[in-house]
């Protein structure tokens, strides 16, 4: 199925007012050969980045960072202050100036997260052929369903939103809770994807193009394919991929 059989479309018009910083840069990938294991370059590029986030970062606060700070107060501002809920840069930069390395989960999944961690964006990604659009950043709704990907062994995956979140959807199912806290189960990237839709997320602070740019660079060195790319925000908060 061609990408022009099935326009892509994400909007995030349901949260300009509230969060008129909010940035979000689309990528539509098409013609992807993940490979099964991280090859030896991305290795490589990976401990570099960590390396310089060190570099960067060291004997900082993660309260101090710019971009973490940026989303802990968003998530501040649709209630959220538990710190067991943190964006998904915040869980990287935390293992980088840990020494702790990136997990290698996949090809794909690790080349954006080089990039998140780079830019300090929040960076996700979802199966086009597993996940129905239209997408939305959004508030949450009661008949939400969510399944959580990373629950412990007895723990009851399904775990649907709360009153007033913010969440990233699709048609069907919520992709992302808690805004870029954690994804879904049912519609994650793995070696068998060859269409993916990538977010990459800035609020009030960070170069949401740059960041993109370098995860469709990362993404195509990698795992081939092509990229196509658009920015949505208070402007222009809904992209349409013809």
């Amino acid at each position: 199925m061609s990408l022009k059989q099935t326009p892509v479309t994400l909007t995030i018009a349901e949260l300009t007012e509230r969060f008129p910083d909010f940035r979000v840069a689309v990528l539509v990938c098409e013609g992807l050969a993940i490979p099964a294991s991280r090859p030896p370059a991305l290795d490589a590029l990976i401990a570099e980045r960590e390396a310089e986030a060190r570099m960067s970062y060291a004997g900082t606060d993660l309260s101090a960072i710019p971009g973490i700070a940026a989303w802990r107060a968003a998530y501040k501002g649709f209630g959220i202050k538990k710190t067991s809920y943190r964006c998904s840069v915040e869980r990287l930069m935390k293992n980088a100036l840990a020494e702790r390395p990136l997990p290698a989960i996949n090809p794909f999944v690790d080349a954006y997260n080089a990039a998140s961690l780079a830019a300090v964006a929040c960076v996700g990604a979802d199966d086009l052929d597993k996940a129905e659009g239209p997408f939305a950043f959004r508030f949450a709704r009661p008949d939400d369903t969510f399944i959580d990907m990373a629950t412990e062994a007895g723990e009851d995956p399904n775990d649907p939103p709360k009153d007033g979140e913010v969440v990233y959807a699709g048609a069907g199912h919520v992709l992302c809770r808690r805004w870029n806290w954690r994804q879904d189960a049912r519609s994650i990237i793995t070696p068998s994807t060859q269409r993916a839709i990538v977010t990459v997320q800035t609020n009030g602070w960070g170069h949401v193009e740059a960041a993109a740019a370098d995860a469709a660079d990362l993404i195509t060195r990698f795992c081939g394919g092509r990229v196509t790319t658009a920015i949505a925000d208070q402007d222009r908060p809904t992209v349409t991929f013809d």
